[in-house]
This record gives C-alpha cells, sequence and structure tokens, in this order.
C-alpha cells in the first residue's frame, strides 16, 4: 500500500489550495479515504472523509470550505481548501481504511507522508 499526497505549499488567509492524494496496492474504489491534519505542536486530527460510495463527511472545523473527492479510474482522493484560515496550517495526511469512513484515526491502517500547507500573509 502506498499514498502519496502533493499540493501543499504557502497560500494567503481567504486563499485556495488543492491536496491529491495518488494511492496504489489496495483495491482503491473499495476503500474509505480521509484526510487528517497535525498542526505544529498539536495532535493529529481527522479532517474529512469519502467512502466507497461517494459519500463524505466533514469536521465542523472545515464544513463550508472544504471539498473532498475521489476519482476512482485515477486512484486518487483530493481535498479542495477555500477560504483558507491561519489555523488551517498544518501538515496534511491522507489515510485509507475499509468501506466506511470513521473519524477515529486509530482505525485507518496506512498513511501517506504528509504534505505541508501554510496559510500566512
Amino acid at each position: 500500500v502506498q499514498l502519496v499526497e502533493s499540493g501543499g505549499g504557502l497560500v494567503q488567509p481567504g486563499g485556495s489550495l488543492g491536496l491529491s492524494c495518488a494511492a496504489s496496492g489496495f483495491t482503491f474504489s473499495e476503500s474509505a479515504m480521509s484526510w487528517a491534519r497535525q498542526a505544529p505542536g498539536k495532535g493529529r486530527e481527522w479532517v474529512s472523509g469519502i467512502d466507497n460510495t461517494g459519500a463524505t463527511r466533514y469536521a465542523d472545523s472545515v464544513k463550508g470550505r472544504f471539498t473532498i473527492s475521489r476519482d476512482n479510474a485515477k486512484n486518487t482522493v483530493y481535498l479542495q481548501m477555500n477560504s483558507l484560515k491561519p489555523e488551517d496550517t498544518a501538515d496534511y495526511y491522507c489515510a485509507m481504511k475499509g468501506d466506511l469512513v470513521t473519524t477515529k484515526l486509530v482505525d485507518y491502517a496506512y498513511w501517506g507522508q504528509g504534505t505541508q500547507v501554510t496559510v500566512s500573509s
């Protein structure tokens, strides 16, 4: 199993950024995928998830600003982040588990290496 995130960078407050996670080594279309983040000096927190039917869930802190999607033909999950705030600054990770999304990070067996997002003027 391999998960490779990309798309991080520096963006000004109010700006947008799109993250991608390319997956391989498992049946992507049958899996639930989530994004989590870890801010400097803080624990990792679940951000958003999409299950194998395309149903999505979001943490309250990002609801209405972030959009998760998946392309099963490309084995890729995306996170579009709009109206970014300085408190969104973190390393963002994608993770895989079985068919249903959960918000508990311990349920996810596989993780990518992360991509850094910095929101600053």
